[in-house]
């Protein structure tokens, strides 16, 4: 299949802000790898228009302006600051003099996500990488819709594709009345690096845990393995294209085998060679076919969605896949010859916290 390509333009420089105000004022929740990523980006030229007023991790927070402008703020809140108290930290927001008021969620913490909207129609804009709101119950996406309708906005780049152009894109398809007709893809950045690597000349249960070792997987790879984090990105990509997908709509073909499911995960890393003797079968099976595994998320135009391990040709747009690479391949009224394909790495903290800094940008 033959495609278009969009590869991501690369980021303007933000003008200098005022001499008498900060343009956007925020309040950072969560300071691990990818709010970390983002602390370093808030102390670059890019970032000068922004004042950070407060930020917490899951215990603790600072909100005084010595503190927050220290480079090591992150390692500090490990040891010090003040005990979590949200209360405290949107009031540090209120009392800015910065004409936009942004709160950036950069957890997985689907209690944080829950507040979004809430926030939302408080008047504060949102800027997030968590999926656990947009990607959840449908429910939870309509609140969002809902809150999103009084002014206040919703970045929500970081959560598809580390902020590749996959969400703005669709957008502005729809606004100039395109329509999504089919959506095929990779969306894990870990999982695409795992069958990219995955040749039979190793046990994907080696594979899995130089994968954990670098980074790429959560500590707990089930995480990954589910398909779960793959179907919130699929649902949330399905809503923006007008699809009203509840969560029990995707099938999801875990690669984790029921009775790994439910043991701590100590024990699941200790029986990881349980997962080798299926997937080599399925290699076997597909090589012998001159096919290649991908782990796939697909939705047609009835509303169909599935992710799972698949077969996919070696001239399969997926079967060329590098790294972590994402990949996205759009199939619309307009787009329908040859899908349009945005490509490119989906995992990472550094690109992540870039895409979290450009909605902070774009809100202003």
């Amino acid at each position: 299949m033959s495609s278009a390509v969009v590869v991501p333009a690369a980021p303007l420089k933000s003008p200098a802000p005022s001499a008498s105000a900060f343009a956007t004022g925020i309040v950072l929740l969560g300071t691990g790898v990818v709010g970390g990523a983002l602390l370093k980006l808030l102390n670059t030229p890019a970032a000068a228009s922004i004042r950070l007023v407060g930020a917490a991790n899951s215990r603790r927070q600072y909100t005084e302006a010595a503190s927050l402008a220290s480079k090591t703020l992150r390692e500090q809140l490990n040891t010090g600051g003040d005990p979590r108290d949200d209360a405290l930290l949107l009031a540090a927001l209120d009392a800015c003099d910065a004409r936009h008021k942004v709160i950036v969620d950069a957890t997985a913490n689907a209690a944080l996500a829950s507040r979004h909207a809430e926030w939302l129609g408080r008047g504060y804009h949102v800027v997030t990488a968590n999926k656990a709101l947009a990607g959840g119950e449908l429910s939870g996406w309509r609140a969002l819709q809902a809150a999103t309708a009084h002014g206040a906005r919703y970045g929500d780049s970081a959560t598809v594709g580390a902020g590749l152009p996959v969400l703005s894109t669709l957008r502005r398809l729809r606004q100039c009345g395109d329509s999504l007709l089919t959506l095929e893809g990779v969306f894990s950045g870990s999982l695409s690096w795992l069958f990219n690597q995955y040749d039979g000349s190793q046990p994907f249960s080696a594979l899995l845990l130089e994968a954990r070792r670098l980074g790429y997987t959560e500590p707990d790879p089930r995480s990954d393995l589910s398909g779960d984090d793959v179907a919130r990105k699929l649902l949330i990509i399905a809503r923006n294209a007008g699809f009203a997908l509840g969560v029990d709509e995707v099938q999801v073909d875990s690669l984790v085998p029921e009775t790994l499911r439910a043991i701590s995960a100590e024990q699941f890393l200790a029986r990881l060679a349980e997962l080798d003797e299926p997937l080599a079968a399925r290699y076997a099976e597909a090589t012998s076919k001159g096919n290649v595994l991908r782990f796939l998320a697909r939705l047609n135009q009835r509303g169909k969605a599935r992710v799972g391990l698949a077969e996919v040709p070696a001239t399969h747009p997926a079967a060329r896949l590098y790294g972590t690479d994402n990949q996205f391949a759009l199939t619309t009224l307009r787009y329908n010859t040859q899908p349009l394909v945005i490509q490119g790495p989906g995992a990472g903290p550094e690109v992540t916290a870039q895409a979290l800094l450009a909605d902070v940008l774009a809100l202003c």
